[in-house]
């Protein structure tokens, strides 16, 4: 029987010649007593030496390189599915670049996607993908087109700023476009290199585009987004933000073709004026929110939005300059806003007490009413607009330096039995109050009250809140620096319900004594207390705390006079669920409380020991060792 050799390819046992010319092995015969098996050789890459006029050229390249990137199209088109798409696209920046000029429909091979058990998909359905800064180049989302393909394809794109040298620009977007036509939802924010070109092939591509995002894009202009426009009437939500070219002709498109529009936000585009605004209010019958921000528009945009906004629920106006008392009181004696239930105003020199008490007037559904920075409103547009308005929740006034302690008390009393809460900011009118009123009528239903760098607010006036408001749960007194415990204390103790939220943050002229009755009146319902730079405050407020409130789980005592002693006190006290806790700047807690903070730290997730001197390093990471699952600021 002959003998049988299997040949592995070892040059030192045969130094011949290939017996095998094809990829499958050969068994060949020497002589009448030995077979020899020869295996497939790969097939040498390497392109062969070229003679032109007996002179020999060798090309070392590999030989699939020399074809054009016409062969290579359609060899890539032709590939299976998406994981061999994404191995193809790493061989080189070439190939990437030609893999993702394919579009979607160009693949031979058309994948049906399925779930995979390490899909990265958002809750919302979808794979999303944010590229930032120096990260955001064409090649990168070439990338992120070749690769998101086997993951059932990009629904949502974030590109934020551009890489300085190699920025994206319309190639990328282009190869976004036609690899991921299930794209939903693009936001592109200061992008000056993307312009009409890539929102054109956006166009041609995505017809599945619900939102749009455009910031800081000046190289966009009316034609790019009248084409997203036109093709895209699935759009719900556009954000226009500082969009230079951007003007009235790309809005009419919007109005015309995208007739789902939900959401619409128009900030600080100075090509956009009353015509566009008009045709697109008046146009879009399913908006329910709008924004317009430091825009060029008069009274006539404005009047419109009170016409026909009957679908509206949430309006933003700043910043508009140009629009008049005439405006505000046309847009709320309109009465087409009866669905409308939250309005910011803010910087708008037309809000007056005329035009606020119209809105208020005009919109019996309204919830929420924030206004900022509006300083013609006075008391008396505040308490006409308390009057007039049937089912207001929440107030929010913010630098309106025309109100009085007299306008926000009567208009407490004045307001609808459904109010929940109010929020008073930097309004710097407020002053002190040098005598009580005895005829108001208390706000039963007011759970919220926050009054914020108010300095003239004082004692006197602390008082008549608390006879107005028996039945606050929070309470937010942060940097009123005038208050005293004397103050305070009758509203402590006019709160009826029980505080669960109190921040004192910045009263420096409060002390212990104000805690202590705080604890008192108080304790059993309390889950947050923030003394944050409330000087006066020393161990014995963390010892009632300790003692008398269960419910505790957020306290803050930074930089108070709190010792090793008061948190000694605290981690031994009746509270069992704290979970966040700060000391930062306690300059008198030192290693000795590390023992205690390890005893809170079982419930403990958060812990703030910044600017605690006394504290050493070496405790502070032996902390952070036992203390695993606690978020610790050192």
């Amino acid at each position: 029987m002959p003998a049988l050799v299997n040949y592995r390819g070892d040059d030192d046992m045969y130094s011949g010649p290939s017996l095998c010319s094809g990829d499958s092995g050969l068994l060949l015969s020497i002589g009448s007593h030995v077979e020899i098996y020869c295996p497939p050789r790969k097939r040498s890459r390497i392109s062969g030496p070229c003679v032109v006029n007996g002179n020999i050229f060798e090309d070392k390249r590999p030989s699939i390189d020399v074809l054009p990137d016409e062969c290579l199209f359609e060899i890539f088109r032709r590939l299976p599915g998406g994981r061999e798409r994404s191995s193809t696209a790493c061989v080189s920046k070439r190939w990437l670049t030609i893999l993702s000029s394919v579009r979607s429909s160009e693949f031979y091979n058309k994948e049906h996607f399925s779930a995979d058990d390490d899909m990265e998909v958002e809750c919302d359905g979808y794979l999303t993908r944010c590229v930032e800064g120096k990260k955001a180049t064409d090649v990168r989302l070439s990338a992120i087109a070749v690769g998101t393909s086997s993951r059932g394809g990009l629904g949502k794109l974030s590109i934020r700023g551009s890489n300085s040298l190699r920025g994206v620009s319309n190639s990328g977007l282009s190869a976004i476009a036609r690899g991921c036509p299930s794209l939903k939802a693009l936001s592109l924010w200061n992008v000056p290199s993307i312009g009409d070109e890539g929102l054109f092939e956006i166009a041609r591509e995505c017809h599945s585009l619900e939102k749009l995002d455009l910031c800081q894009c000046p190289s966009i202009s009316n034609k790019g987004l009248a084409a997203v426009a036109k093709s895209c009437p699935s759009l719900t939500a556009v954000t226009i933000e500082s969009c230079s070219n951007i003007g009235n002709d790309g809005l009419q498109a919007l109005a015309k073709f995208c007739s789902k529009l939900q959401s619409i936000t128009i900030k600080d585009c100075a090509r956009v004026g009353d015509q566009g605004i008009a045709s697109l209010l008046a146009s879009a019958s399913a908006l329910t929110k709008v924004k317009l921000q430091s825009l060029n528009i008069t009274d006539y945009s404005v009047a419109v939005i009170g016409h026909y906004g009957k679908a509206i629920t949430n309006l933003v106006l700043c910043g508009l300059q140009n629009v008049s008392q005439k405006g505000f009181w046309v847009m709320g004696n309109a009465r087409g806003l009866q669905s409308l239930s939250s309005f910011t105003v803010s910087s708008c020199r037309g809000v007056t007490d005329l035009s606020i008490e119209a809105v208020g007037k005009g919109c019996p559904n309204l919830k929420h009413m924030c206004v900022r920075k509006c300083c013609f409103v006075s008391d008396n547009g505040l308490v006409a607009f308390a009057k007039s308005t049937s089912s207001l929740e929440s107030l929010q006034l913010e630098e309106c330096n025309r109100i009085t302690q007299v306008g926000i008390l009567t208009a407490l009393s004045s307001i609808s039995s459904k109010l929940k809460s109010v929020s008073l900011v930097k309004c710097m009118g407020i002053k002190d109050l040098s005598n009580e009123f005895s005829t108001l009528s208390p706000c039963e239903s007011l759970r919220s009250l926050s009054i914020r760098s108010c300095p003239g607010f004082g004692s006197t006036s602390l008082a008549m809140v608390g006879k107005l408001c028996p039945h606050l749960h929070n309470l937010d007194l942060s940097g009123l620096c005038g208050i005293t415990d004397a103050g305070l204390l009758p509203l402590l103790e006019c709160c009826e319900a029980g505080l669960a939220k109190v921040n004192l943050s910045e009263c420096s002229n409060l002390s212990d004594e104000v805690v202590l009755a705080l604890a008192r009146l108080h304790g059993t319902t309390l889950e947050l207390v923030n003394l944050d730079g409330c000087q006066k405050i020393t161990d014995a407020t963390l010892v009632a705390l300790a003692d008398s409130c269960p419910l505790l789980n957020d306290l803050d005592v930074s930089k108070c006079l709190v010792t090793d002693a008061g948190v000694t006190a605290l981690s031994h006290g009746v509270q069992s669920n704290l979970q966040v806790l700060s000391l930062s700047g306690c300059s008198m807690v030192s290693n000795k409380s590390v023992p205690a903070l390890e005893r809170m730290g079982k419930m403990l997730v958060g812990l703030n020991i910044q600017h605690c001197n006394s504290i050493s390093n070496n405790q502070v990471e032996m902390l952070t060792g036992k203390l695993w699952r606690c978020d610790i600021l050192s």
